[in-house]
């Protein structure tokens, strides 16, 4: 997801939840049918671009491995918090599945 007025549309219309590390939202659109778009905003309060990039790297990552789990037709944005670049990498997967949980983004085993 690049868009800006996809986040935008999420940010609107979605649910929110948080975590320490991690905000996950996510919008249900027909539109998608079974596709899934994952968005990650990472802003400059988080450091330097090296640091961002590497906070990005890690949630796309974590999203790749929950991918199987996620539902599908949904729009899933992940908002780093500032504690995010000092969390280790299973600490932050815990916090982003803890949150997605929370809002809805996972399909029930």
């Amino acid at each position: 997801m690049t868009r800006a007025a996809e986040f935008a549309k999420v940010k609107a219309q979605g649910t929110a939840k948080g975590g320490r590390f991690v905000v996950v939202s996510i919008l249900a659109d027909e539109s998608l049918g079974s596709e899934i778009k994952v968005g990650f905003i990472t802003t400059r309060k988080l450091g330097n671009a090296v640091v961002r990039n590497r906070v990005r790297r890690r949630l796309r990552a974590i999203a790749r491995e929950i991918g199987g789990r996620l539902k599908p037709g949904h729009y899933i944005v992940t908002i780093a918090r500032h504690t995010a670049p000092e969390a280790e990498f299973a600490a932050l997967k815990a916090d982003w599945l803890r949150a997605a949980e929370r809002c809805g983004a996972l399909v029930a085993d």
